[in-house]
């Protein structure tokens, strides 16, 4: 009995979820996706030229205001609809992967199935009908002789 539990012990150790895989919570974007779309800081968006500058502890605390509103502003609105967003992209990318799965594939298999049969058609067609006229045309034609001169 003591041998079976530990066989259970084991082997559920050695299964695991494909649903429930470790992600990396360091890098989060491991392909880099978003790396030239939503990487936005301060000086990418406001910039002062030379001559104009304003106090320096106004363009100080713009930088604090603009760094931390958009740190809060990203994780609270992740927060609120990062879960019902994420759902909501799981099921289209699922609906999307049924239709091509159940729907397209098959169709594309369809189509090509049916344009053998008329190609297999089309091909016997081609040889009966117009090889042999092809080849009396150049029989006839194989005798003629092209002669080139320059005229001076």
């Amino acid at each position: 009995m003591a041998d079976q539990y530990q066989y259970n012990i084991n082997e559920e150790k050695i299964v695991k979820d494909s649903h429930t895989k470790e992600i990396d919570l360091i890098n989060r974007d491991p392909k880099q996706i978003n790396e030239d779309v939503v990487k936005v800081e301060f000086e990418d968006v406001i910039a002062e030229p030379d001559g104009t500058h304003s106090l320096d502890g106004v363009w100080k605390l713009s930088y604090t205001t603009f760094t931390v509103s958009k740190y809060w502003c990203y994780r609270i609105l992740s927060a609120i609809f990062g879960i019902p967003v994420a759902l909501l992209w799981g099921f289209l990318f699922a609906c999307i992967s049924f239709c091509h799965i159940w729907a397209v594939v098959p169709c594309i298999k369809s189509c090509l199935i049916e344009s053998q049969c008329v190609s297999r058609i089309y091909s016997l067609c081609i040889q009966t009908f117009c090889d042999p006229f092809f080849e009396a045309l150049g029989k006839i034609f194989s005798s003629v002789r092209v002669a080139l001169r320059k005229e001076v």
